[in-house]
């Protein structure tokens, strides 16, 4: 495909050529020794001590102020920023000149990556500044960067634009470095449960994302094929009934972190690919896991913030353990105004017309109830609270209820209005779990493409006896969300999926 370029990306390959023509390669392959960021060079400056000497610093240019024989620069590196005085007698030692008067003030731009090797000092202003001996061109920036600029605290042209951060977030990082702190405690988030998870004798396990049979949850699959073997597979949309193989393998206690893809739609909180950790626990059931669980989330919220109660939009959240436990049925009750105990599905479909809750005749009654809890008794949950004893329509692979057949032992966490986690108490007994999974063909017969395929080997591995287990899912971008107050998923994903860029461009064109 041919590129073509504006005035001043010819510009700056122009600038690309002349540096190539003086002998500097813009791009070297020798390594650049680093030995301090700026952040390090803040921390360590005493102006009463020795002065800070052989300071060796790396980072892109962000802002230039160009005088006679000295200029000021601004470095941005992965901790923050930093001035470097750049005096042309000090970088350009002897008679030849050419590396100040024409390197630095004509063949480098905002947004090239340089080396500087010098010192630490305070300016006549009281500024921090690294006092260039030696400066080396390691990368030369071929395009513009939207620069921001901040005036009397009033930002101006912000890279704001929520389709250009996400689809270019290489940019976004560099003009928005603030955006990285979501990702720092993201990675965090996954370094507390990883201990966390180890600490109770766990096992960090890894399992197919190539599957034959998309089991572990309702959810539409990718269907890509193999062509050795001529055979469909699947991009994995739960990894649970591996780890459950892996108990019945005689392993106490394993999870993952896993990259999941379901092929459904797009919003501010659902990406096809998304990462879900799921844990399984030998010997537990789902009471055992609410009290694990809420004291993970707790400990998440102190380790990253000093505190649990956190703000999320316009709401206060508070993460201390424990958290209120509500029964499904009760809270249908309690925000629909209508018990469902025991209706029959028919009765079910007409309850939720008559509440005007939207519904298709591939519905079967797990789908109408999760309807109808989802219309009136989600938005009412913004405190964390786990949702119990789900009916064992909803629920395939889950055991039922030691005290009410018709109920599973079954929960999901809520908090602000959204689900953030599903645990069970596991179904182990084979016979019931292929009724189950009939159940599941059944609707799948109906025309409901999310209902779950039929795993044989995964009954099979049942048969052999699997002991009692809790298992739980939850989504590591929600909580993510949730623990960096961000509105939407794209913003904790570093590569959300978008729209072709082309076509995105001509939607926006008809707007």
């Amino acid at each position: 495909m041919e590129q073509t370029f504006n005035e001043q990306e010819l510009l700056r390959r122009e600038a690309l050529t002349k540096l190539r023509e003086l002998g500097i390669e813009p791009y070297p392959a020798a390594m650049y020794d680093v030995n301090m960021d700026s952040e390090e060079i803040k921390a360590s400056y005493d102006p009463e001590k020795c002065p800070l000497e052989n300071v060796c610093i790396a980072g892109r240019i962000m802002s230039r102020r160009i005088m006679g024989a000295a200029s000021f620069m601004e470095l941005q590196d992965s901790k923050g920023r930093i001035q470097v005085y750049v005096k042309r007698d000090e970088i350009c030692p002897g008679e030849d000149k050419t590396m100040y008067n024409t390197v630095f003030k004509k063949l480098l731009d905002i947004g090239d990556i340089v080396g500087i090797k010098g010192y630490a000092f305070i300016t006549q202003t009281g500024t921090l500044s690294i006092h260039a001996k030696e400066l080396t061109v390691l990368s030369k920036s071929l395009r513009v960067l939207p620069i921001v600029k901040e005036k009397e605290g009033e930002v101006y042209d912000a890279f704001s634009d929520p389709e250009l951060r996400y689809r270019m977030r290489y940019v976004d990082l560099i003009v928005n470095p603030q955006v990285r702190k979501v990702f720092e405690m993201r990675s965090k988030i996954i370094a507390t449960m990883r201990e966390y998870f180890n600490a109770a004798g766990c096992l960090e396990v890894e399992t197919p994302i190539l599957q034959a049979i998309p089991g572990g949850a309702t959810a539409r699959p990718f269907i890509t094929h193999h062509n050795t073997l001529d055979i469909p597979l699947y991009l994995r949309i739960a990894n649970e009934l591996y780890l459950k193989r892996l108990i019945v393998g005689g392993y106490p206690g394993v999870y993952e972190f896993a990259k999941d893809f379901r092929n459904e739609g797009m919003d501010r909180t659902h990406n096809p690919e998304f990462t879900c950790m799921e844990i399984y626990v030998a010997y537990k059931d789902y009471k055992w896991m609410m009290e694990f669980v809420e004291k993970m989330i707790e400990k998440i919220a102190v380790t990253l913030h000093g505190k649990t109660l956190l703000t999320i939009g316009d709401k206060e959240v508070e993460f201390k353990a424990p958290y209120r436990r509500l029964p499904m049925l009760e809270a249908i009750r309690e925000y629909a105004g209508v018990d469902i105990a025991g209706m029959p599905e028919d009765e079910l479909r007409k309850v939720c017309r008559e509440k005007n809750v939207e519904i298709t005749p591939s519905m079967g009654y797990d789908k109408l109830v999760d309807a109808l809890f989802g219309e009136f008794c989600e938005p009412n949950l913004i405190q964390p609270t786990f949702i119990t004893d789900y009916p064992w329509q909803m629920s395939p692979l889950t055991k039922r209820h030691r005290d009410n057949p018709d109920l599973t032992e079954r929960f999901e966490l809520f908090v602000n209005g959204k689900e953030l986690a599903n645990a069970y108490s596991e179904l182990n007994d084979p016979i019931d779990q292929l009724f189950r999974f009939q159940e599941q063909l059944k609707l799948k017969d109906n025309g409901d493409d999310e209902a779950m395929y039929i795993d044989m080997d995964f009954v099979r591995a049942l048969e052999y006896g699997m002991p009692p287990t809790s298992g739980l899912g939850m989504g590591i971008d929600r909580l993510t969300m949730f623990m960096t107050d961000s509105p939407s998923i794209q913003d904790v994903l570093f590569f959300p999926q978008m729209k072709p860029e082309k076509k995105a461009a001509k939607e926006e064109e008809t707007e």
